[in-house]
C-alpha cells in the first residue's frame, strides 16, 4: 500500500514539475508586472495577523487589502510606507535574490526528480514570485520520501521476522522534522537573543558571569556547579530556586545551559507560542519541543547570530577555532551551523548529524532541502563512522549518494561527561556536510581533490541502498518501485 502511494505521488511530483517550470516561464517573460499578494499574506501570518487586524492597523478596509493580496490591486507607495510602520522591516517583500532561500533545496529536489534541467533564474522566479508553490513542491517530495521510508520499514518487518518495528514518527522525529522544515533556522529566537546580547552587554565567550547574575537578581534562582556532577547537563529545582550543572562544563557550556533556563523563566509565552503554531498539542511532544526551541535560543544567545556568521565566514567555517572563540565545545559549534539561515545574510547551507558507533542517529538538522532517511541503517563507506577510529581528528570526505548528488563531509568523534579516570563517558561522532559546489568555502577543503569523480559512493544502509556494484555490501538491496540502480 504504501509502496502504491510512494508511487502516486512521485507521478504528483513530476506533473507539477512541469507546471512549475511553465510558471516560472511565464513570470520572466517580458512586461509581467510583479506581484507581491502571495509574500505579503505569508508576511502577514507571520506576524499572526489576520487580514482584518492589518487592514485596521493600515487604515484600508478589508475587502481592499484582501485585492491586494489576490494581486487585483497594486502595492502602491503610500501602503508599503504604511506596512513599513506596523510591521517594521519589510524587505522581504522586494528582494529578488533569493528571498525565502529556496533556491539551493529546490534545485535539489528537482536533481533528486530527475529534473536537473530547471535554470537558477527559473528557480529564483519561482522562488521570489511564489514561495507558497515552491513550499508545496518541497513538503510534497518530504512526504513522498516519508512514504519511501514507511514503505521500506514495513518491507523490512515482513522479510525478516527477526527485525523489530522501527520507529517510523516517533515523537522525537516529529519535533526534529519540524525544525528541518523551517530550515532549522526560528527568527523570533536569533532576533531575540541578539537582542538580549546587547541589551544586556554580554561578551562573545564570557557570557556566563553575567548570566549567573541576571537569574539571580531577576528570578532569584541560583547556579549551584557541582564537582562530582552526573551525565544531567542541567537540572532546575523550581521550588528551591535552583539551577544545577556539572562541574565538568566549561564556563561556555555552562553559559549555554543558563540561557536555556533564562528564556522559559522570560519568554515561556513566545516559546509556547511557538509550539502552538507547531501543531503539537501532546504532553511528550510538547515537552520535547520546548527543550529544543529552549536550547535554539540558549546556543543563539551564546553564539549570536551576526558576530558568529562573521567569525565562521572569515575563519572559513573552522569549527575548532569558532569552538575556541566562543568558548564552547564542537558539537554545539556544528549545530549552530545548521541554523544559520537568516534572509538577507545566510550562512553555508548545512547538513548536521550525530551518531554512535552502532549507527543510531541522535540528531539531525539540515538549513537545506538534504534528507535524512530514517530507516535502512548505516553505510560503512561513509567517513562520519571513521571517526571512531582516529579520535580528535577532523576527517574529510567527498561522497555522491545513489540519486547523483555529490556532498563534502567532515566528521570527528566528541565525548561527553564527566572527567577522570574510569569515569564514563558519552562518546559519538558528529558530521557536518554541504553540498559539493560549495565545499571551496570551508577551510576542510584545503588540498583535497574536489572533482566529482573522486566522489565515495555512499548510501543509507544495504538494505535501501541502490548501488549495485559496492564492495562492502553486506545485504541485498530490497525491491522498491521506480529505484534507479546506478
Amino acid at each position: 500500500m504504501f509502496a502504491r502511494q510512494a508511487s502516486l505521488s512521485a507521478s504528483f511530483l513530476l506533473n507539477l514539475v512541469k507546471s512549475i517550470e511553465i510558471a516560472a516561464k511565464i513570470a520572466n517573460m517580458p512586461n509581467t508586472r510583479r506581484q507581491f499578494g502571495l509574500r505579503l499574506q505569508r508576511l502577514r501570518q507571520q506576524h499572526g495577523l489576520t487580514q482584518a487586524q492589518l487592514a485596521q492597523a493600515l487604515g484600508l478596509s478589508p475587502s481592499y487589502l484582501n485585492q491586494i493580496e489576490r494581486n487585483k490591486r497594486p502595492l502602491t507607495p503610500a501602503v508599503q510606507a504604511r506596512l513599513r510602520e506596523v510591521l517594521g522591516d519589510t524587505a522581504r517583500l522586494f528582494d529578488t535574490d533569493d528571498p525565502f532561500a529556496l533556491v539551493d533545496p529546490l534545485h535539489d529536489t528537482l536533481v533528486a526528480l530527475g529534473q536537473p534541467g530547471v535554470s537558477m533564474t527559473e528557480l529564483r522566479t519561482l522562488a521570489g514570485n511564489l514561495p507558497q508553490v515552491a513550499h508545496a513542491l518541497l513538503d510534497l517530495h518530504r512526504e513522498h520520501r516519508a512514504l519511501r521510508d514507511r514503505a521500506t520499514a514495513l518491507e523490512l518487518q515482513v522479510g525478516d521476522p527477526g527485525v523489530g518495528t522501527p520507529a517510523l514518527l516517533s515523537p522525537g522525529d516529529q519535533v526534529r522534522d519540524y525544525f528541518n522544515r523551517l530550515g532549522n533556522h526560528l527568527p523570533e529566537l536569533d532576533d531575540l537573543a541578539e537582542h538580549r546580547f546587547a541589551e544586556l552587554g554580554l561578551l562573545v565567550g564570557h557570557t556566563a558571569p553575567r548570566l549567573r547574575q541576571l537569574l539571580a537578581d531577576r528570578h532569584g534562582v541560583l547556579v549551584e556547579v557541582h564537582a562530582a556532577g552526573g551525565h544531567e547537563k542541567r537540572r532546575f529545582d523550581a521550588a528551591a530556586r535552583v539551577l544545577h550543572l556539572p562541574g565538568y562544563l566549561r564556563p561556555g557550556q555552562q553559559a549555554f545551559q543558563m540561557a536555556a533556563q533564562l528564556v522559559l523563566l522570560e519568554h515561556a509565552d513566545l516559546i509556547a507560542a511557538l509550539i502552538a503554531r507547531a501543531g503539537f498539542d501532546d504532553p511528550e511532544r510538547i515537552a520535547l519541543s520546548r527543550i529544543g526551541l529552549s536550547n535554539y535560543f540558549a546556543g543563539a544567545l551564546v553564539m549570536p547570530y551576526g558576530e558568529f556568521l562573521r567569525s565562521a565566514e572569515e575563519s572559513r567555517y573552522d569549527i575548532e577555532w569558532l569552538a575556541h572563540r566562543f568558548g564552547v565545545g564542537f558539537e554545539a559549534v556544528c549545530h549552530r551551523l545548521s541554523t544559520l539561515q537568516r534572509e538577507g545574510a545566510p550562512g553555508l547551507p548545512i547538513f548536521f548529524m550525530r551518531v554512535d558507533r552502532a549507527g543510531n542517529v541522535s540528531k539531525r538538522h539540515s538549513s537545506t532541502d538534504f534528507h535524512f532517511s530514517q530507516v535502512g541503517g548505516s553505510c560503512p563507506l561513509w567517513i562520519v563512522y571513521e571517526a571512531f577510529n582516529q579520535p580528535g581528528r577532523v576527517l574529510t570526505q567527498v561522497a555522491r549518494l545513489p540519486d547523483g548528488r555529490r556532498h563534502f563531509w567532515l566528521a570527528r568523534q566528541v565525548s561527553s561527561g564527566p572527567v577522570g579516570y574510569g569515569q564514563p563517558r558519552k562518546t559519538f561522532a558528529v558530521t557536518l556536510g554541504c553540498d559539493l559546489r560549495h565545499a571551496e568555502r570551508l577551510v576542510y577543503a584545503r588540498g583535497i581533490d574536489l572533482r566529482a569523480e573522486s566522489a565515495v559512493p555512499i548510501g543509507p544502509g544495504c538494505r535501501t541502498c541502490e548501488w549495485s556494484d559496492c564492495l562492502q555490501r553486506a545485504f541485498p538491496a530490497l525491491p522498491r518501485l521506480g529505484a534507479v540502480v546506478r
